[in-house]
């Protein structure tokens, strides 16, 4: 199933909660006043969030264009901005940390980035950093078994630091292209445990300075707008450099998506669009707005 196909299905809640119904006011053509503060009431019901929603109404007001709908595509895509694929270092092994708050699928997303990974041909390890918790641990040892790839863990309770140390360190010693760190997921709000995930961080280049290449903040897309405030916290301790974006096939408020990157200026990387192995995509802005628009 193509990308295009994955977001035909797992849009529709979305689509319907919002821009189905804006697609039926704006076909008709002209907009007035009460229809363009519709969709502005849709926007926000959408979770896109009111300093994204007003720009996009800006740009419908004052726009030349005579198809609406068209104005609307490109406001969107502009939002998004260019797609960014993660990214691969010159010189292996690649570093990888998952960082976000429980629950928003870290450890699944870790899974299934190795096995997209395995797939390409690449030689992978695992670390089990949330050694908060005796199930992600395991979680991850079965994930390491499903996709066939070694993790390293350590007993729970343990130094989570030391974990991301024997991960990176084994990637060096077997020669391996990637290593992925999963981490515990913690409430934004509580330092201490932000300043522990900023220590992961530090071991990391401790053994490669230019590590990680790539701090992925795993979101829930469910949470609409929360996610935003969370996404700020976490980029101002870690440096996120790109957001997964799990869930968006059960929620009706995707809209969020649109807010992350004029905000924050974090591009959203990966999708996570359904609970098999391979639901795990590149983030495409154009294949997005198409099926959105349909």
């Amino acid at each position: 199933m193509g990308i295009f196909d994955f977001f035909k299905k797992s849009l529709q809640k979305t689509k319907a909660g919002f821009l189905g119904k804006a697609f039926s006011i704006l076909k008709n053509g002209n907009l007035d006043k009460e229809k363009i503060e519709e969709i502005r009431e849709l926007l926000l019901l959408a979770d896109v969030g009111i300093p994204t929603s007003d720009y996009i109404i800006e740009k419908l007001k004052n726009s030349k264009e005579k198809d609406p709908l068209e104005t609307l595509k490109s406001v969107l895509l502009e939002l998004l901005g260019r797609d960014e694929s993660v990214k691969l270092s010159a010189i292996p092994p690649t570093v990888y940390t998952l960082v976000g708050v429980n629950g928003s699928g870290k450890t699944t997303t870790a899974g299934k980035l190795a096995f997209r990974f395995k797939k390409s041909g690449k030689r992978i390890v695992l670390g089990a950093g949330d050694t908060f918790r005796a199930a992600a641990i395991e979680q991850l040892k079965e994930w390491g078994k499903r996709v066939d790839v070694p993790v390293i863990a350590h007993q729970m309770g343990a130094d989570p630091g030391a974990v991301a140390y024997d991960t990176v360190s084994h990637a060096i010693a077997e020669n391996l292209d990637i290593a992925i760190v999963d981490t515990a997921g913690r409430l934004h709000t509580k330092d201490n445990l932000m300043r522990e995930l900023e220590k992961v961080h530090k071991v990391i280049k401790k053994l490669k300075p230019d590590q990680p290449e790539e701090v992925l903040l795993v979101l829930d897309s469910t949470i609409g707008q929360n996610a935003i405030q969370q996404a700020r916290i976490f980029d101002k301790s870690t440096g996120v450099t790109g957001i997964v974006l799990t869930k968006l096939d059960g929620t009706a408020k995707g809209g969020m998506i649109f807010s992350i990157k004029r905000e924050l200026g974090i591009p959203v990387k990966l999708i996570g669009i359904g609970e098999g192995i391979e639901d795990l995509k590149d983030f495409n802005a154009s294949d997005f707005v198409d099926e959105l628009l349909q």
